[in-house]
């Protein structure tokens, strides 16, 4: 995402719970409805980037290939009035982060084009493309200085990792098998990477028309934000400095959230912290007079829900002060808003979304006097690029990647459902998919759909597996208990060393809500969710026999394990839970799931991914392991060479999608 300070003002992401408006149509396996094999066609506009005269813009527009199962991106150009658009890049590669040059003759870009990702320049006036780097690594964040003589960008530097002893060398012909890896980090592996080498991610400059990459950062430390919220350096307005987040302490693994900003010399590599404080501080925009930096953090409470403020120091780093104090929701959701320097706020553009479906992940930029570009979504629109300005006119969609797919089919009407919780009569905000061409007379199966995070929220977006499921003639419901995100900080922590727990009350009030309407057939519920949300499955069906069947996807099962085995163990010890397990055992045990296993009598479906590091397939193994010792239904779906969510392979994705579906399909109760 791209954060541009204005001399008077600031965009910001805002974190507000969306309204919903009915969408169109919803698939299955016949005539004009969505159906598996739609997952090869879809495509997806992100990372829109406008022009720095505000009359282009460049952006990233995703794909498949049914043929090889890949997913691949090219670059595309398009008028900000929807004219002139064709493609900057094409083939099978992946083409991403396009950054405008100060003058707009050029763009910078990452691709594969040529094998592994390196850095490439475009000239927009004669097409020609140069590539400028030869990395052993992935760079990222690419961003052009000033004067538009040089780039500079993050890459990973290898190290030599360390040994025990010194084994002799093989005989001259002898094949030996490869030798032992030892491991001296806590972080050793990481989602969707793999085991990790020895090294650290640095900062470089390179100049672009080509040359030699310079190191600019130095030492045993990580740069470029943190593992939970990356950030790219940007340029101070005299060429002088690059300003970015960093964790430059030697016990870095054990506070994987502390991150500060950094001023770092591009002449000699001087580095200077301009943030002293406990807890994350990223996302620096230097404001184009140079006196002021804007950035996002918060200080940092052990909680495990914090808001996240907008900040505005002194270049030097002083007089630091918050400019949404009275802002109790996330900065980066799902409106986005225009504040001065005196912290009014206003709206200037609802609806952002992005490849997360109903999650809210959408992206921004700006560009010309108040111009800005953003990813948006509706419960009919995947991601397409918007445009507008800040001084209020109505946000213009300039693309539509998807009406040859979308434009024939009928998708599922999106309702918003509002209820109280059984427990407290909180108020909770959720959302029915309908089948395509439903009928109110019907009584249609139930699929309650819970979200991951936990900490996170869905909203009134396109989601591809919710509209399939639908077009089965599944009615799917899916809400934000508890926990979710965008509700403010107090309704967040509710579940504070308390998850899952309470949460189930507001899930199933949640099903009471949707059998209520009259076209629900409470003989037939059904019950799914992913990460968090598979957690929540587990610990649904541990509590109520009200679900015909379950599926949970890549779930948490035992806290305990779960923190010795997990890429973010340092984290979730010290965010989620009050202590280490061998501290705290009896607060460990009472969220486990383990804990209520022996209530079920579900028949459970478990998908994990084979290369999961997030939670771990031992954890899934666990729980079917549980079940079969009950002798419950149960079934292990094991997907090989899938990370944490399963979707790296388009197929992959589908099977799992239809894995649930068909696991409903065989426990429904028949004639609905």
């Amino acid at each position: 995402m791209k954060n541009v300070a204005l001399k008077r003002a600031i965009m910001i992401l805002l974190v507000l719970a969306g309204a919903v408006s009915p969408a169109r149509a919803g698939p299955a396996p016949v005539g004009d409805r969505l159906t598996e094999m739609d997952v090869f066609d879809l495509e997806l506009a992100t990372d829109p980037q406008l022009s720095p005269d505000g009359r282009r813009i460049v952006y990233v527009r995703e794909f498949s290939d049914v043929f090889t199962d890949q997913r691949y991106s090219n670059l595309w150009i398009i008028g900000v009035d929807g004219s002139e658009t064709r493609p900057l890049t094409g083939g099978h590669h992946a083409d991403a982060s396009p950054r405008w040059s100060p003058d707009g003759t050029r763009v910078v870009y990452v691709s594969d084009q040529d094998g592994s990702p390196q850095i490439y320049v475009r000239w927009l006036d004669t097409g020609q493309t140069a590539r400028l780097t030869n990395l052993a690594f992935p760079p990222a964040g690419p961003a052009w200085s000033p004067d538009g003589r040089q780039i500079s960008f993050t890459t990973f530097v290898a190290e030599e990792g360390p040994k025990i002893a010194d084994l002799p060398a093989p005989p001259e012909g002898a094949k030996w098998a490869e030798p032992a890896t030892v491991i001296d980090k806590l972080v050793y592996r990481y989602d969707d990477e793999g085991y990790l080498r020895p090294g650290y991610t640095h900062l470089f400059v390179i100049p672009s028309e080509g040359g030699t990459p310079r190191q600019i950062s130095s030492g045993s430390f990580q740069h470029g934000g943190s593992a939970f919220a990356s950030s790219q350096a940007v340029w101070t307005p005299d060429g002088k400095f690059l300003i970015m987040s960093a964790v430059r302490r030697p016990d870095y693994e054990l506070d994987p959230l502390d991150t500060e900003i950094y001023e770092f010399s591009v002449a000699n590599g001087a580095v200077r912290p301009l943030t002293h404080r406990k807890g994350p501080d990223d996302s620096p925009a230097v404001s184009p007079d140079g006196k002021l930096i804007a950035y996002q953090g918060f200080d940092d409470h052990y909680q495990g829900y914090q808001v996240t403020r907008l900040y505005v120091m002194n270049r030097d780093g002083s007089g630091s002060r918050v400019l949404t104090a009275q802002l109790d929701r996330d900065v980066g959701n799902t409106k986005l808003g225009f504040t001065p320097l005196d912290g009014r706020l206003r709206t200037v553009a609802s609806d952002l979304g992005g490849p997360g479906g109903t999650y809210g992940d959408g992206t921004y930029s700006t560009g010309g006097r108040r111009g800005f570009a953003i990813t948006y979504s509706r419960p009919s629109v995947p991601c397409d690029v918007g445009v507008g300005s800040a001084d209020g006119s109505p946000v213009k969609i300039i693309t539509a990647v998807n009406q040859d797919l979308l434009g024939h089919k009928i998708l599922g009407e999106v309702e918003e459902i509002g209820y109280e919780s059984s427990l407290d009569r909180r108020k909770i905000q959720g959302w029915i998919v309908k089948p395509p061409h439903f009928d109110p007379k019907r009584k249609y199966p139930l699929i309650l759909e819970i979200h991951g995070g936990p900490f996170a929220n869905y909203g009134d977006r396109f989601d591809f597996m919710k509209q399939l499921w639908a077009a089965r003639d599944y009615v799917v419901l899916y809400v934000n208990p508890r926990g979710s995100t965008s509700y403010g900080e107090e309704f967040g922590n509710l579940i504070h060393h308390s998850y899952p727990g309470d949460d189930f009350h507001d899930l199933n009030s949640g099903v009471d809500a949707a059998i209520a309407t009259g076209y629900v057939d409470p003989a037939n519920l059904f019950v799914t969710g992913g990460s968090g949300g598979g957690v929540l499955t587990c610990w649904m069906i541990g509590r109520t026999p009200r679900f015909r069947a379950a599926a949970a996807a890549y779930p948490v099962i035992n806290w305990y394990s779960f923190v010795l085995t997990s890429d973010i163990s340092a984290f979730v010890a010290k965010y989620w839970f009050p202590g280490f397990p061998w501290d705290n055992v009896e607060h460990y045990e009472k969220r486990s799931l383990l804990s209520v296993v022996k209530n079920v009598k579900t028949p459970t479906m478990i998908i994990t991914g084979e290369e999961d590091y997030r939670t771990p397939i031992s954890e899934s193994e666990q729980y079917f392991q549980a079940l079969k010792l009950l002798n419950v239904e149960a079934v292990l779906v094991r997907v090989p060479g899938e990370p944490h969510g399963i979707s790296r392979r388009p197929s992959h994705w589908m099977a799992k999608m239809l894995d649930i579906v068909g696991w409903f399909d065989r426990h429904r109760q028949a004639g609905t």
